[in-house]
């Protein structure tokens, strides 16, 4: 209690009627990303007390809901669900409140600290990846995420994960986060739906060199990009990676076209 009577942007927040002071984080990263535009729908998971729904309804003006396991006092404007984001039964719930899909997903859920770092992260992880879930689900093709993680040994794997899905992706810390706090925002900017995945095997032909000199093959209009391969080689290849609107593949067998 005593930092935060202390802390600039609890005070601020306070005096300007937010919830939370999380709220001038979503105003600082929106502003940089712009994420949330004019007339967005907007689904906040994880939403109690209700800081971002407050920012989220004031710049969009458009349909806001609001996801929590605690109640959330009603704000004017915005739908709220009582629910657990992690349940399967709760996406009904979202689109019968959107009406349909949600152009941004936000999220700055934090599980119950324990005081053990390694559970702690672990949970947070656990449930960014509910979020991404749930993005995956109801968000319009091109639309955003963003979500608190908990920095640790499984944030670059769960970076890569939101990677699989954007066409850009980025971390960032906005300056309304405290200095000693280990939170990292996760950005992810334009979602598409990715034909293939990681493990994936297609018989290909390159079609075209990369600007790197990696053989190109398409799948449903998708690249994917083959090391070592050259026009006209058919190729037997496995998905390696996805990343920014792209795919890596590795050779397994290389053929020719009389072949």
């Amino acid at each position: 209690m005593a930092r935060e009577r202390k802390d600039y942007f609890y005070r601020k927040a306070k005096s300007e009627g937010y919830r939370a002071r999380s709220a001038f984080k979503l105003q600082q990263i929106n502003k940089r990303f712009r994420l949330i535009k004019r007339g967005d729908a907007v689904l906040d998971l994880g939403a109690a007390p209700g800081g971002w729904l407050q920012v989220a309804k004031e710049i969009s003006g458009g349909p806001v809901v609001g996801v929590d396991l605690l109640t959330i006092e009603p704000i004017d404007g915005v739908t709220t669900i009582k629910a657990d984001i992690t349940a399967a039964k709760t996406l009904d719930l979202i689109r019968e409140a959107l009406g349909g899909q949600a152009d941004v997903v936000i999220c700055d859920a934090a599980p119950n600290l324990s005081g053990n770092w390694t559970l702690d992260h672990a949970r947070s992880i656990d449930l960014s990846q509910s979020a991404l879930k749930v993005a995956k689900e109801v968000l319009k093709p091109d639309g955003n995420f963003l979500v608190k993680v908990f920095q640790g040994d499984a944030f670059m794997d769960y970076l890569s994960d939101v990677r699989e899905n954007f066409w850009k992706t980025q971390a960032h810390s906005p300056a309304a986060s405290r200095k000693e706090s280990a939170e990292m925002y996760v950005v992810g900017q334009g979602i598409f739906r990715s034909p293939v995945k990681i493990g994936d095997v297609f018989d290909l032909e390159i079609v075209g060199i990369g600007n790197s000199g990696d053989g190109v093959a398409n799948v449903e209009g998708f690249k994917v990009f083959v090391p070592g391969a050259a026009v006209g080689d058919k190729v037997h290849v496995k998905i390696k990676s996805i990343r920014s609107g792209h795919a890596v593949g590795v050779v397994e067998a290389v053929g020719t076209p009389s072949d």
